[in-house]
């Protein structure tokens, strides 16, 4: 990582622990769902093992989303507020400025992971991955991650306001939800099914579940880095687009 990207990493960090409400979307909300999903509802789901074991890996999705709003709110302010007017003084590279709003949600998103993993083994978990297979994990999340990083970014460039930066986020929101993270897909209605058998978070979901139940699935994990790959490329190209139109 460059000088400048790492400086941006840095400010971009401290924006994170100066707001408690980025803190708790990206941190606390996932395990407040886990709870829910768990011991609320976990009963009610027939999904064939013990519904700790099934639900983590969605968790691990949803945990991946639900701290991206806060970056694309915060890459619409940069552009809102002239900040990259001073970048350009200081000569600071644009990718630069893209870069460390991306890894700092990586980091984010990593924090945020290990929080969710640590409470899952609390709540009972209990996988049956060897060490290699629980590398692989960490690789397919990272590299989710990374994707859906660079469309975060992409859409808070996009966007017009602060606040539709913050709404974009909403679909990626809900998309675990309508896939296997909760439950099988082939449990769900018409249409719905369909759906979620085929949007980009059911194979990553299951290519993890797979991993971690000790049963990996090559066709799941060759669909979940082509969907990743395709993502970033996406988001890439759109980010570095945007931002040399309004810079």
């Amino acid at each position: 990582m460059s000088t400048a990207s790492a400086i941006m990493l840095r400010r971009n960090f401290k924006h994170t622990v100066r707001n408690p409400v980025t803190l708790f979307n990206a941190i606390f909300m996932p395990i407040i769902m886990m709870l829910i999903f768990v011991y609320v509802f976990g009963d009610a789901f027939s999904v064939g093992t013990d519904y700790i074991d099934y639900a983590t890996p969605g968790m691990l999705m949803m945990t991946l989303a639900y701290g991206l709003s806060a970056t694309a709110v915060a890459v619409n302010s940069d552009m809102a507020k002239g900040i990259i007017n001073r970048f350009k003084v200081m000569d600071v590279s644009r990718g630069a400025v893209l870069t460390g709003h991306v890894v700092a949600t990586m980091v984010r998103t990593v924090v945020a992971l290990a929080v969710i993993v640590g409470v899952a083994f609390l709540m009972g978990f209990s996988p049956s991955a060897t060490f290699p297979q629980w590398l692989a994990v960490a690789g397919v999340l990272l590299l989710t991650s990374f994707a859906v990083s660079w469309l975060i970014v992409a859409l808070g460039l996009a966007a017009k306001t602060a606040e539709s930066a913050g709404f974009a986020s909403v679909p990626l929101l809900m998309l675990p939800f309508l896939s296997s993270a909760i439950v099988p897909a082939d449990k769900m209605g018409p249409g719905i099914r369909e759906f979620a058998e085929y949007q980009p978070f059911t194979p990553i979901i299951e290519s993890v579940r797979g991993f971690l139940n000790g049963t990996p699935s090559s066709g799941h994990t060759i669909a979940a880095i082509a969907w990743c790959v395709g993502i970033a490329v996406v988001g890439y190209v759109w980010a570095r687009t945007k931002f040399s139109k309004r810079a």
